[in-house]
């Protein structure tokens, strides 16, 4: 083969599968793009007014934006990274999640404490559902049979039945819930309490609290332990919780619901991710204007990267 040549494919092989990091910027109202492998920033494409939640359609072709500030949720061609669209998201929209069937996007808004559905298809809203005050994580079960909602001041878990779109039981939890994951098998809701400093398991079954963990920080102020994104991972024995401004990755053993390391990365760290070949993790760390990236297998943290003002949510493709 023709060294040129061979040269060629191997830089095109490593550019097509990298995989790519999409980060929201709060305060550049901009959304990066990194290399996750390199950790290298490509690119910085403006956006809408303090964006913050973010995540691709079933195809990945698409990007649905959160810009909180604009009251919108802007859609950004994957392959250009122009903005081609905007969907009716209510009133400072801030987390969402996309249903399994692709159809249906859910949005918390919390000013108007709402739970708003998009229909993906019509680029319509199709319901509109009270939940308590200052809804903030938005959780769906693989088998879409469930969406949660977490209220921020009213210390609940909403949970909403899709094919009604109607909240069917609530479940107390800690003070200021924030994130919200499913357990891959479905069996378990694990939620974050963000002043409460804990992290509760919930049987999905009777949507009782089953137990909780308490994280304690040795050198770190109790105050400054706030836990907020969390992560299954999908061999569904590891969970990953973000601590805030406590600098910290926990991660969880899902069995026992036990510490197993505390990782050291950015300041006030908030949203993860996987790579789609799940050997890394990712962290957006806003007061420090940077991203972590995590070896999984090892669980040590091999950089940090900076990529612009208030990194909050992140998408991988």
């Amino acid at each position: 083969m023709n060294k040129y040549l061979f040269a060629f494919l191997i830089i095109f092989s490593t550019v097509s599968f990298a995989d790519t990091l999409y980060i929201t910027l709060e305060k550049d109202n901009a959304l990066a793009v990194v290399n996750g492998e390199t950790g290298q920033l490509l690119q910085t494409v403006p956006l809408g007014q303090r964006p913050r939640g973010v995540a691709f359609n079933n195809d990945k072709t698409q990007l649905y934006v959160a810009a909180s500030d604009d009251d919108t949720i802007q859609v950004i061609d994957t392959a250009s990274l122009k903005v081609v669209g905007e969907l009716p998201s209510g009133d400072d929209p801030e987390l969402f999640k996309i249903h399994p069937n692709g159809l249906w996007l859910y949005v918390s808004n919390e000013d108007d404490n709402i739970v708003t559905v998009i229909d993906l298809q019509t680029k319509n809203v199709i319901a509109e559902i009270p939940v308590g005050v200052e809804p903030e994580g938005i959780a769906v079960s693989l088998d879409g049979k469930w969406v949660v909602n977490t209220s921020e001041t009213t210390n609940m878990v909403h949970w909403i039945d899709p094919t009604e779109q109607t909240i069917k039981e609530n479940t107390l939890v800690d003070s200021r819930p924030r994130a919200a994951e499913f357990s891959v098998d479905g069996q378990a809701l694990f939620v974050s309490s963000e002043i409460a400093g804990s992290l509760s398991r919930i049987n999905v079954s009777t949507k009782q609290i089953v137990s909780k963990v308490q994280f304690e920080i040795a050198g770190v102020d109790k105050a400054l332990i706030q836990p907020v994104g969390v992560l299954a991972h999908p061999n569904n024995k590891f969970l990953f919780v973000a601590l805030g401004p406590a600098n910290r990755v926990a991660v969880l053993d899902i069995e026992t619901m036990t510490v197993i390391k505390y990782l050291l990365v950015g300041q006030r760290v908030w949203n993860l991710a996987f790579s789609p070949d799940l050997k890394r993790l990712y962290t957006t760390n806003g007061v420090s204007n940077d991203i972590s990236i995590i070896e999984v297998e090892t669980l040590t943290v091999t950089k940090s990267v900076r990529v612009g003002r208030y990194p909050w949510g992140i998408a991988v493709k």
